[in-house]
């Protein structure tokens, strides 16, 4: 095991992360953050960023690619391993990964969230043969089939859209009876001939053999099978926090609960962008917020 130590430690390397530890290290703080997949985190699955960031690239994989290269110019330190705890030590904090220890006198937490599971029969069983979480990248494995995409927010409705680039149809699958996103986003599936929205409906089960091949719904008039190649959920998020002692506090649903200058219930811990209980949820709102709680951060050690 080794130990090193920093000013702070960032947790997660999203756009919220990379944003936090860029800025603490243009205020000259040591930073490190700590990865445990790729950096760029859910922008990676979005092929065009809508908004598009101010002064930066359209695409969520070269916007997120570009940030990292700053960070790597600026000194940051990126440590690509899971965090597995993170406890107070000595008045400071103590980082633990499988690869070693860590320490900070300050930590920001920027782990972001993972989309929902749908939690139905098939669903596991069928990923990467035609259960998906990523329009743009598996979008053009559909050329003129059949799929579902399940919600009725921004990403459903954004995946949807960039799915009748390549689809033949796409159906919409959402339980309410209303949609819940933006209107620009509603305006422009419901101008769109290839799409057909089911509402009241929910998703009973993923069917098929070596790929997908239907879907059992259910709604008012009973249950019914769709056929379709691929299967989309956009459901909402579950926060990466497990990792976390359990004294931090959180809100129902697991989100990380914080003060408005965007401090944990937890001295010295800071969480940011979409881990955060209340974080606005677009691209920049995760940027504003990284940037106060690194400033904070600057001022409190210095």
């Amino acid at each position: 095991m080794t130990t090193s130590a920093f000013d702070v430690i960032v947790i997660g390397e999203g756009i919220a992360g990379l944003t936090a530890s860029n800025t603490l290290a243009k205020l000259g703080l040591s930073a490190a953050t700590f990865e445990q997949q790729i950096f760029g985190g859910l922008v990676l699955n979005v092929n065009e960023l809508d908004p598009a960031p101010p002064g930066g690239e359209a695409g969520g994989a070269a916007f997120a690619a570009e940030m990292t290269q700053a960070n790597a110019e600026a000194g940051v330190t990126s440590i690509q391993e899971p965090v597995t705890a993170l406890a107070a030590a000595d008045g400071g904090f103590s980082v633990t990964t499988s690869g070693g220890s860590y320490r900070a006198r300050q930590v920001i937490v920027a782990s972001g969230a993972s989309l929902k599971l749908l939690g139905v029969p098939g669903e596991t069983e069928f990923e990467g043969r035609g259960v998906s979480k990523c329009a743009d990248c598996d979008g053009p494995m559909f050329q003129n089939e059949t799929v579902a995409v399940i919600g009725g927010g921004d990403s459903a409705l954004q995946e949807a859209q960039v799915l009748t680039h390549y689809c033949g149809k796409v159906y919409i699958i959402h339980r309410g009876t209303a949609f819940s996103a933006q209107q620009r986003f509603i305006d422009q599936i419901q101008g769109n001939d290839k799409i057909e929205t089911r509402f009241g409906t929910t998703v009973e089960a993923i069917l098929g053999g070596q790929m997908v091949e239907k879907i059992r719904i259910k709604n008012g008039a009973g249950s019914e099978e769709i056929p379709c190649a691929g299967v989309f959920a956009y459901i909402g998020l579950k926060p990466n926090s497990d990792f976390l002692p359990a004294d931090v506090k959180r809100d129902a649903n697991g989100f990380v609960a914080t003060g408005d200058a965007l401090e944990t219930s937890v001295s010295g811990l800071w969480a940011v962008g979409a881990v955060r209980s209340g974080c606005g949820g677009s691209l920049e709102d995760a940027m504003a917020e990284a940037r106060r709680a690194a400033e904070a951060v600057a001022a409190r050690l210095k």
